[in-house]
């Protein structure tokens, strides 16, 4: 594919990794953060809120699943045809640059793996949106999934800060040295704080009030 073929593809990537799926990442983190907050009450509160939304499969098929797995699909064959060059180049950005690429191959896997353990089990009629919790539950208190979700999480807000530090600059938005240091520096707090937060959700999870939220059709994963 050549730079003409690819501009447009290339920029509907980099788009579609802000909205909606920037927007996604974060409603998200505050869905799950209500469970640190609020505890299964607030986390099924949360849950109920979202799936109570008017034409909320219209909603998601065309604001999550498909955006997704064009940003997905074609992120790995953008990391597929890159050259890393950290042996080379060894300076911040260029070392960003080869971080975008890794975490966004194990963000796309990590987000199809949670994908299949949530919602997917949802849909076949495993569990139900009310034991979303249980389920979590019983993923944060695997010692293997929990370092799986950990390493998954970091690398999705990862992926998702430095992009848009990407996505300001490719599209013209922070214009000169002064400009993108100063969007680093923010994009790095988002970063942090969204890695905080989505840890903390995760490890309140872990906690026993989540276990009565699990049911006995949660032996589909063998976490129980």
């Amino acid at each position: 594919m050549n730079d003409r073929n690819s501009y447009f593809p290339r920029k509907l990537h980099s788009l579609l990794g802000v909205i909606p799926l920037g927007l996604f990442i974060v409603e998200h983190m505050l869905t799950n953060f209500s469970a640190y907050e609020g505890g299964p009450e607030g986390f099924k509160d949360s849950v109920a809120f979202l799936n109570g939304l008017p034409l909320v499969f219209f909603l998601e098929l065309f604001g999550i699943w498909l955006p997704l797995l064009f940003h997905g699909v074609y992120g790995l064959y953008v990391a597929y045809q890159s050259n890393l060059n950290t042996g080379r180049f060894q300076y911040g950005r260029n070392w960003a640059f080869t971080m975008q690429r890794i975490t966004g191959v194990v963000t796309f896997i990590f987000v199809v793996w949670h994908l299949y353990q949530t919602r997917y089990q949802v849909m076949v009629g495993n569990v139900t949106h009310e034991e979303l919790g249980g389920v979590m539950h019983d993923v944060a208190n695997s010692p293997f999934y929990l370092v799986l979700y950990i390493i998954g999480v970091i690398a999705a807000t990862f992926h998702f800060s430095n992009g848009m530090w990407a996505f300001l600059v490719s599209w013209g938005i922070t214009i000169g040295p002064r400009a993108q240091r100063i969007s680093s520096y923010i994009w790095m707090g988002v970063f942090v704080i969204c890695s905080v937060m989505f840890l903390m959700s995760l490890f309140a999870f872990r906690g026993d009030e989540f276990k009565e939220a699990a049911s006995a059709a949660l032996a589909w994963a063998n976490l129980v």
